[in-house]
């Protein structure tokens, strides 16, 4: 294994002294001291959390890490889950069985690194955190601040997620394990393997050579169940204007064709009772309710093959060379049974009064007559695979030089199937409650007495009729080859110890493609369907293309208990006779986007002392990219016509950091950064082609359109952090630090008014969106985290610990507003998306000789997610009401090589809900979601 040779290590045992925390005088030579270090075991709860201690208290940036043996033992499938308990981190987005979504600080911009290479999925210039499984990490580190020598990307901060090496064992190292993991919303039990096997060898006269293999496999159903009260819209009294129905929804302009109400307000309409409109001249009356009701049941398979390779050489104790793989795998095939109901009335006011929230104009309870709907099944097929190959050796070129070289290749393509069909009808009547309990509604549909069918039954077939089919498909791949160099150089001086320069070299291309069709059918009911079906050829009778939802929500809303859409699966897999009943042709897809980008990187640092307890690192990076765009679009069905369009874009920036250190005493450490960050636009928002779609539902006034902006700058952000760390005790410290971000050129969706012809041949307006930089930010907070094993306690209570996190966040973004023709009208002062105030982990931990065991407390306050469509938001901004979870873990290792598990994952199982503008969870209540809870047993076997 490649050691520094005797000088280097006792110049590095030298400098390196003002990171060190307070020991006894060593005894033995500094080589000693060195090997010795190399050969500490590590093992249960209390001894991973110490060496991540160990590894924030020597960093000279501010990081927090978790280990491999906390990893582990823990429910985690992904690095997602795994993060959620550091301080600082916030995660959401539980749905398809898992946590999916990470923010470091309140920022989702995080930088990803495997073994300090940079990584992406697919045409992103980020990697999908879920599809990498815990069980082939060594570590993860979180880097809060930002050393010169790294990858300038990620202004919340860095992942850099560690694998196993064969040279970080001491000889063979073989672990088995399997978990069986049961999620009852599915009902289903799901295995999630692993295995991985190690050696070194010395080799007479070549040195010593290590191999690794490590592999990863884990499926899971899931099932995600959803109901929804749609955006709000104003609705005229039972005294409505001239020439309108009572209790109809009020168009945005009048038969003059004045604007009556402008959609996409920050605070939407006024809701005290009594507020009026302008309709044809005459301040009339409204009332506030929504338009349509909504729910979703999302079910499907996901599998994620993973493997990490890892082969090390070390010729002599100055040179290791090391060749690595790494494959993440993921598959998915997904059902989203869709219904959808109007609750506006089509029955010339032919109803009771609606039931108004008290001291507002806001309906709660209403009914409807005629009211349209529709039900849609959706089937996505999708999978990826992302490899990256690694050549690196690190050379000590004396005792004072250190050069690192590495060549890194990878390539991720990513590829979809979708297909959808809506049913449809007109319902007899309904009676809609927004908010029947706490956030969640209810409806219940009416029966026509006077026919044979059951018309309040959404599974009874013969209420439906086959409607628009929605066939499309497509995706994106990306590569990369960069090359990396850099170098280290022990100075020894009185005031620099030593400096470190290199530069990185990339040559990424981003490229995606699609295809879109749809079509619809005249005047055919889902039964007339199925025997077309059938004669057409299509497996089985035909009937398998209806796709039943049994239980919906669990009963815990007042509505319906079962409702059926079409099977979008059979329909992939019968496409030939669907396509040819609807009159369509399978399509091949066509590239939208091509996009080279070439980035170099030159950065120096050094590493210096002030005094003997005051040290620090100052450098600076200078980063350029450029990039050639071309744009492609078929010219057919939603697209603009932008044929060979092309576009060139190069950026480039100069990034200084600084970071003190301060031994304020032996166990006391405070520390100061400022360091620059960048942030490249992504490839997706850089697309100029622009997307239409006419309205998809009834009574809607406006198509919808988006598209991407060659224009796109870089976002930046300035950093600041001061931390203070008090390591009291061997497995205990309590730390804090403040923050501070100040961002410029943050991406938001611009949007302006399009007159244009649909592709239903009608002319009408189209609101379109695309991303601008037009909006800055500014997000602060203060962290504070704990580790505390209490010493002295009674034997039984021996092995108790805490571990636990708060962070608090203030954040600001001045959001633009734009007129109908796409100019900046005004600025509004909003949160970031995002970003909840307060979040906070609690972690409890018991741990004996034999077995250990944890509960996890995780919760995070309200927070702003984003904006609804523009076109008819009233209010605008979408917002996540608290969330919380509890996870449980406990493991016994029957011998010291073969341990068993059982842990619990969402053990609240609770109801996961949205609404519309800040502090109207009540009134203007969005959506709600139900998610599995998991229940696993596993065993793991190493020697």
């Amino acid at each position: 294994m490649f050691k520094r040779t005797h000088i280097a290590s006792a110049i590095v045992m030298a400098c390196a002294c003002q990171f060190a925390y307070a020991q006894e005088e060593p005894t033995t030579a500094p080589e000693a001291d060195v090997d010795a270090m190399e050969v500490i075991q590590v093992s249960g709860i209390r001894g991973s959390l110490n060496k991540a201690l160990d590894e924030k208290r020597a960093s000279v940036q501010i990081v927090d890490a978790i280990i491999a043996e906390d990893i582990g033992k823990f429910p985690d499938n992904n690095v997602v889950e795994a993060l959620q308990r550091v301080t600082g981190v916030q995660t959401t987005g539980r749905g398809a069985g898992e946590v999916s979504g990470v923010s470091i600080r309140g920022l989702t911009d995080v930088h990803t690194t495997v073994n300090g290479r940079n990584i992406f999925t697919g045409a992103g210039r980020d990697v999908s955190l879920q599809d990498i499984p815990a069980s082939l990490l060594s570590g993860v580190t979180v880097y809060k601040t930002r050393s010169a020598d790294q990858v300038e990307r990620g202004i919340a901060g860095s992942i850099d997620i560690k694998t196993h090496r064969p040279f970080n064992f001491d000889g063979e190292k073989v672990v088995l394990a399997a978990r069986g993991i049961y999620s009852d919303q599915p009902d289903k039990v799901d295995p999630n393997i692993s295995a991985l096997l190690s050696n070194r060898w010395e080799i007479d006269g070549a040195g010593e050579f290590g191999a690794l293999i490590n592999v990863s496999y884990a499926e899971t159903h899931y099932r995600d169940d959803t109901i929804t009260a749609g955006a709000a819209f104003p609705f005229f009294t039972d005294k409505p204007a001239t020439g309108y129905s009572p209790y109809s929804r009020i168009p945005n302009r009048d038969s003059q064709g004045n604007l009556i109400w402008q959609g996409g307000l920050e605070g939407g309409l006024p809701t005290a009772p009594g507020s009026t409109l302008n309709v044809d001249g005459v301040a009339t009356e409204y009332l506030t309710a929504r338009d349509a009701i909504f729910g979703t049941s999302f079910t499907g398979l996901r599998k994620r093959p993973a493997a990490s390779v890892s082969l090390q050489w070390a010729p002599d104790e100055t040179l290791e060379i090391t060749a690595e793989g790494f494959y993440t795998g993921y598959e998915n095939d997904s059902q989203n049974a869709l219904w959808f109901s109007n609750t506006f009335e089509n029955g010339n006011g032919n109803i009771d009064t609606p039931i108004i929230f008290d001291g507002t104009n806001v309906v709660k309870e209403k009914q409807a007559i005629g009211a349209g709907g529709f039900q849609s099944g959706d089937s996505n097929s999708e999978k990826t695979d992302s490899y990256l190959y690694a050549l690196g050796a690190e050379w000590q070129a004396s005792d004072y030089l250190t050069i690192n070289a590495e060549l890194v290749y990878q390539e991720s393509e990513y590829e979809s199937d979708f297909f959808a069909m809506r049913f449809d009808r007109v319902a007899t009547g309904l009676d809609v409650d927004f908010n029947d309990n706490d956030g969640i509604p209810g409806i219940s549909f009416w029966d026509d007495p006077n026919t044979a069918v059951n018309e309040a039954d959404m599974a009874a077939i013969s209420n439906w009729n086959a409607g628009t089919l929605y066939d499309n498909g497509g995706g994106n791949r990306g590569d990369s080859l960069a090359f990396v160099f850099d170098a280290e150089y022990l100075v020894g001086g009185t005031y620099i110890d030593k400096v470190k320069f290199g530069g990185r070299y990339e040559n990424r291309t981003a490229e995606e493609f699609t295809r879109t069709q749809d079509s619809g059918i005249a005047n055919t009911s889902v039964a007339n369907l199925i025997d077309q079906l059938a004669a057409g050829g299509a497996s089985g009778d035909g009937s398998g293309m209806v796709y039943q939802v049994d239980d919906y929500f669990d009963g815990r809303a007042d509505v319906f208990n079962s409702f059926i859409t079409a099977d979008g699966g059979y329909l992939l897999n019968n496409a030939d006779v669907i396509r040819g009943i609807y009159g369509l042709e399978a399509e091949d897809v066509y590239k939208t986007f091509d996009i080279e980008e070439k980035s170099y990187a030159l950065y120096a640092t050094a590493n210096f002392f002030l005094t003997e307890s005051i040290s620090g690192e100052v450098g600076v990076r200078y980063v350029e990219y450029k990039q050639d765009m071309a744009f492609t679009a078929e010219t057919g069905t939603n697209t603009n016509v932008f044929d060979s369009s092309a576009a060139k874009a190069d950026a480039n920036k100069v990034l200084p950091s600084l970071m003190l250190n301060w031994n304020i005493t032996d166990d006391v450490v405070g520390r100061v950064a400022y360091t620059e960050t960048l942030r490249m636009p992504n490839f997706t928002d850089l697309n100029a082609l622009q997307y239409w779609t006419d309205p998809l539902t009834e009574g809607a006034i406006y198509g919808e359109g988006v598209g991407g902006n060659p224009e796109l700058q870089p976002t930046e952000s300035k950093n600041y952090d001061v931390s203070l760390e008090w390591y009291f005790a061997d497995s205990s410290s309590l730390y804090g630090a403040y923050f501070k971000r100040e961002i410029e050129g943050l991406v938001v969706p611009g949007r302006k008014t399009v007159v244009r012809e649909g592709n239903d041949g009608v002319t009408r307006p189209y609101v379109l969106s695309a991303p601008v930089n037009a909006s800055n930010g500014e997000l602060s907070g203060f962290e504070l985290g704990a580790i505390y094993f209490p010493e002295n306690l009674p034997s039984m209570l021996e092995g108790l610990g805490l571990q636990a996190s708060l962070t608090l966040l203030d954040s600001s973004q001045d959001t633009p507003d734009f007129d109908e023709a796409g100019n900046i009208s005004g600025y509004i002062d909003s949160n970031m998306a995002g970003v909840s105030d307060e979040s906070y982990s609690i972690v409890g931990i018991y741990e004996r000789d034999s077995f250990d065991m944890r509960l996890s407390y995780v919760w995070r306050s309200e927070f702003y997610t984003g904006n609804e469509a523009a076109i008819f938001a009233n209010p605008l901004q979408f917002w996540n009401r608290p969330e919380q979870s509890l996870d449980f873990q406990f493991s016994y290792d029957v011998t010291d090589d073969f341990v068993v598990t059982f842990d619990a994952t969402n053990i609240l199982d609770d109801v996961f809900q949205s609404y519309y503008g800040e502090g109207n969870d009540n009134l203007f209540n969005f959506s709600n979601g139900i998610y599995s809870r998991t229940f696993a047993v596993g065993a793991r076997y190493s020697f």
